[in-house]
C-alpha cells in the first residue's frame, strides 16, 4: 500500500538500478536541449519596409557601427567618372578594309614581286590576323587610361584617343599603327613583311570608332568596386528612426548592424557564457526531476513514459525554436502580423492526453516562463497568452474522447484568446487598433497547426511509447472488435459479466480520482482467456450441464486458472496493449480457487497436508496498479453476488465487506499503492453499484385482504 514507502530515502524510489543507466541518457538529452535551446538566443529588432512608416520610436542600445550606403554610393560614382567613353574601330570598318586587302591580292600582283619568299597563304594570314587585333583595340582619353594604370586595370590593347577625334571618320597615327604590327608579329607569328604590306595599305584609310558600351559599364563598376565601403558610427542612446518617420534604406542598415553587434556582444562561444546556459539548463531539469519525484514518481521510474515526456519538451522546443528563426528571418515584415506565436498549447494537448492533466498544467506554466526568458517575443503579452490559452488546452483536454475533438479543443481555446486581445487593447485606451485582427488570424493559424500536428503525433506516440490514451480506449470498446465480437457470441455471459465489472470498477476508479475509463475498458478483456474453454466457466452453462462432474478438483482447477495464461497468450496475439495484459495477469493476483480447493480437501478427509495449495493458485502476479485491484474487487464482488439468495444492502454491505477483508488477509493488495481511505470509497461505491445492477427495489406491504 502507499504508506508503505514514506519510511524509504527520498531517492528511494527514483533511483532504481535497473533501468537507472536509460533514465539517466534521457535526462542528459533533456539538459542538452534546454541547454541549446538557452543558449542560442536570437536577438530582436523592430522590423521596418523603405518607405513605410515607423510605428515607434527605436533607440540603439549600444554603440555600432552601420555602412553608410549613400555616401559610398555617391564616392564611388564620382570615382567611376575618372572613366570616360571608351572607343572601338567600327566591326564593319574591320570587315571591309579585310575584304578589300584580300581583293586587291587578287586584282594585282606587284606584290609577289616586291616579297618574292611570302607566300599568298601568309599574306591572307597576316591580314586575318590584323584584323583580330584591331577588333580588339580600344580607344579612350588620358584620365581614363591613367586611372585603368593606376588600378592595374589597364591592358595592351588600350590606346590613347586621336586629339584631332570629333565623331567621325578620321586615319589612325603611325604610332598606332606600328604598335599593331608588333602585337601581330609577336602574338599571332605573321610573317613581318606581310605584316608590313598590310599597314601600308591600312595607314592612309578612314576609320570610324564606336562606343563600347558594355565594356565602358564593366570598367566603371570594377573602379567603383575599389572604393571601400564608408561606415558611420552611432553611439548608444542615439536615436535610429523617430515615430512617424520614413523608413530608408539608412534605417534598415543600421538596424541590421545593431542586431549584428548586439548578437556579438553575446559571446556565444565563450567558455563562461557556455556554462552559464549549462547551469541554467541543468536547474531547469533538476526542478523537473524533484516535480516528478513529489508528484508523478512512476513517471519518473518508467522509461517509456520518461522518454515521451522527454520527446514531448525536446519537440516544443524544436518547433518553438524553428518558427524564432523564421520569424526573425522573414523579410515580408511577418513578424509584425504574429506578435504572439502559441507554443504552450502545443505541449499541454499532448501532455494532457498522453500522460497526466495535472503535469500538463505545471509544464504549461514551467515552459511559458522559459520561454519568454529565451525568444525575441514580446514578453509580458507573450507570457499572458501562452499561459492562459495553455490552461484552457488542459481543461478542454479531460473529456476528450475522439481524435477529432483535437480540433474542437484548439477552437475553445481560440475563442478564450479573444477576449485577452481586447483587454490589451482596452489598457492602452483603444477598442480596435491595426494588429488585432493580425492577433486573431495569427493564433488561429497557430492553433490549426497545432491541431494538425498533435492529430498526426497522437497515434505516433501512442504506437511508440506503448501509452493508452482515452482516445483509444474508446476505440477498444468498439463491439464490432474482433474479440469483443467472438466473445459476445461465443462466451455470451462472460461478456455479460464483463460489462457489469467494468461498470463497477469504472465507478470505483472515479471515486477515487483515477482513470475510470481504463478500468472500464480494460474490464472488457479481462476474462478473453475464457474463450478457448468457454462451458467449463458457470456463467456460460445457461443452466446446463455441469463439465466440472467429469473433472477431479485439480483439473478443474487447473482449467479455470488457465483462463488468465491463456488470456495473456491471445492478448498479445491481437496486439493488445500491455497495460491490458497486466489487467489480465493480475485481475486474480495468487488467490486460491476456494471452491475446487475445498472440494479436493474433501476428498482427501479435510488432511491440508496431503492437498498442495500452489496447486489451487493462480500464477500471478498481485495486482501492481490500483487499476488492477479495483479490477479483481469488482471482479470477484460481481461474481459472488450471483449466488445470494436474498438480495438487499445489508447481505451486499456484509458481501463486500467479507470478500474484500479475505483478500487483504491474503495479501492481494500489498503491491498496489491504495490508501486505507481510498479502500473505504472503493467499498461504499461498489456497494452502491452493485445495488443497482441487482435492482434492489422497496419492499411493498403485503395485501390485505379486505383490499381488492
Amino acid at each position: 500500500m502507499a504508506d508503505e514507502s514514506k519510511g524509504k530515502p527520498i531517492w528511494g524510489l527514483t533511483l532504481k538500478k535497473d533501468n537507472l543507466g536509460k533514465r539517466l541518457l534521457v535526462g542528459f538529452c533533456l539538459l542538452l536541449a534546454f541547454a541549446f535551446f538557452i543558449h542560442f538566443r536570437e536577438v530582436r529588432v523592430e522590423t521596418l519596409e523603405v518607405g513605410g512608416k515607423a510605428k515607434r520610436y527605436i533607440v540603439a542600445p549600444v554603440d555600432f557601427v552601420f555602412p553608410d550606403e549613400e555616401r559610398t554610393m555617391i564616392l564611388r560614382q564620382e570615382s567611376a567618372r575618372d572613366i570616360g567613353t571608351i572607343y572601338r574601330i567600327h566591326p564593319k570598318d574591320v570587315r571591309d578594309r579585310q575584304f578589300q586587302f584580300e581583293n586587291s591580292l587578287f586584282q594585282s600582283q606587284h606584290w609577289r614581286e616586291l616579297f618574292p619568299q611570302v607566300t599568298f597563304e601568309q599574306m591572307y594570314q597576316a591580314v586575318v590576323n590584323i584584323k583580330n587585333v584591331l577588333s580588339e583595340v580600344r580607344f579612350s582619353d588620358p584620365r581614363t587610361l591613367q586611372r585603368l594604370k593606376s588600378l592595374h586595370l589597364l591592358k595592351q590593347n588600350f590606346y590613347l584617343l586621336p586629339s584631332n577625334f570629333e565623331d567621325t571618320p578620321l586615319t589612325l597615327p603611325k604610332s598606332f599603327w606600328t604598335a599593331v604590327e608588333k602585337i601581330s608579329i609577336e602574338k599571332k607569328q605573321v610573317n613581318p613583311m606581310a605584316a608590313s604590306y598590310v599597314m601600308e595599305y591600312f595607314y592612309p584609310l578612314l576609320w570610324t570608332l564606336k562606343i563600347d558600351t558594355s565594356l565602358q559599364r564593366s570598367l566603371r563598376n570594377k573602379v567603383a568596386a575599389t572604393i571601400p565601403e564608408k561606415l558611420k558610427h552611432v553611439e548608444a542612446g542615439s536615436r535610429i528612426v523617430d515615430q512617424g518617420e520614413t523608413v530608408l534604406s539608412m534605417h534598415i542598415a543600421m538596424l541590421k548592424a545593431m542586431k549584428k553587434v548586439l548578437t556579438k556582444e553575446k559571446k556565444l562561444w565563450e567558455p563562461l557564457t557556455l556554462c552559464g546556459s549549462f547551469i541554467f539548463a541543468f536547474i531547469i531539469v533538476l526542478l523537473l526531476t524533484f516535480y516528478l519525484k513529489m508528484s508523478h514518481p512512476k513517471l519518473l521510474e518508467s522509461v517509456e513514459k520518461l522518454s515521451l515526456f522527454t520527446t514531448i519538451l525536446i519537440l516544443t522546443l524544436l518547433l518553438a525554436k524553428l518558427t524564432e528563426f523564421f520569424l526573425l528571418h522573414n523579410k515580408t515584415g511577418l513578424l509584425e502580423v504574429v506578435r504572439f506565436p502559441l507554443f504552450i498549447p502545443f505541449v499541454a494537448i499532448l501532455l494532457a492526453i498522453l500522460l497526466n492533466a495535472e503535469l500538463a498544467l505545471f509544464c504549461a506554466c514551467f515552459l511559458s516562463v522559459i520561454f519568454n526568458f529565451s525568444l525575441a517575443v514580446d514578453h509580458s503579452r507573450f507570457l499572458i497568452i501562452n499561459i492562459i490559452t495553455g490552461i484552457i488546452a488542459v481543461l478542454a483536454c479531460r473529456e476528450i474522447r475522439k481524435r477529432k475533438e483535437v480540433f474542437v479543443v484548439c477552437f475553445k481555446i481560440w475563442l478564450f484568446s479573444i477576449p485577452v486581445f481586447f483587454i490589451y487593447n482596452f489598457l492602452l485606451d483603444t477598442f480596435w487598433d491595426p494588429y488585432t485582427l493580425s492577433d486573431f488570424t495569427s493564433t488561429f493559424a497557430f492553433l490549426v497547426l497545432t491541431s494538425i500536428l498533435v492529430v498526426g503525433l497522437l497515434p505516433i506516440f501512442e504506437s511508440i511509447f506503448h501509452i493508452m490514451t482515452d482516445i483509444t480506449l474508446m476505440e477498444y470498446m468498439d463491439p464490432n472488435n474482433e474479440l469483443l465480437h467472438r466473445l459476445s457470441v461465443e462466451a455470451p455471459g462472460t461478456y455479460q459479466h464483463c460489462l457489469v465489472v467494468g461498470s463497477i470498477a469504472e465507478a470505483a476508479a472515479q471515486a477515487i480520482g483515477i482513470n475510470g475509463l481504463f478500468c472500464r475498458v480494460s474490464t472488457l478483456y479481462h476474462d478473453i482467456g475464457k474463450l478457448f474453454n468457454p462451458h467449463y466457466f458457470v456463467e456460460n452453462q445457461m443452466g446446463g450441464f455441469n463439465i466440472h462432474q467429469l473433472l477431479t478438483p485439480i483439473e478443474s482447477a487447473h482449467v479455470i486458472i488457465a483462463h488468465v495464461t491463456d488470456g495473456e497468450i491471445l492478448a498479445r496475439k491481437h496486439g493488445l496493449s500491455q497495460s491490458f495484459i497486466d489487467i489480465i495477469r493480475e485481475h486474480h493476483g495468487t488467490t486460491l480457487v476456494y471452491y475446487f480447493y475445498c472440494k479436493q480437501l474433501e476428498q482427501m478427509n479435510s488432511d491440508t497436508d496431503a492437498v498442495d495449495e500452489k496447486e489451487f493458485r493462480y500464477p500471478g502476479p498481485k495486482p501492481r496498479s490500483k487499476e488492477s485491484a479495483i479490477i479483481m474487487m469488482a471482479d470477484t464482488v460481481e461474481a459472488a453476488s450471483r449466488s445470494l439468495e436474498e438480495v438487499s444492502e445489508e447481505t451486499i454491505t456484509e458481501l463486500v465487506e467479507n470478500l474484500i477483508q479475505e483478500k487483504l488477509k491474503d495479501g492481494q493488495f500489498d503491491e498496489c499503492e491504495l490508501t486505507f481511505k481510498e479502500f473505504n470509497t472503493i467499498k461504499q461505491t461498489i456497494i452502491k453499484n452493485l445495488s443497482v445492477t441487482r435492482h434492489l427495489r422497496i419492499k411493498y406491504p403485503e395485501k390485505s385482504s379486505h383490499i381488492p
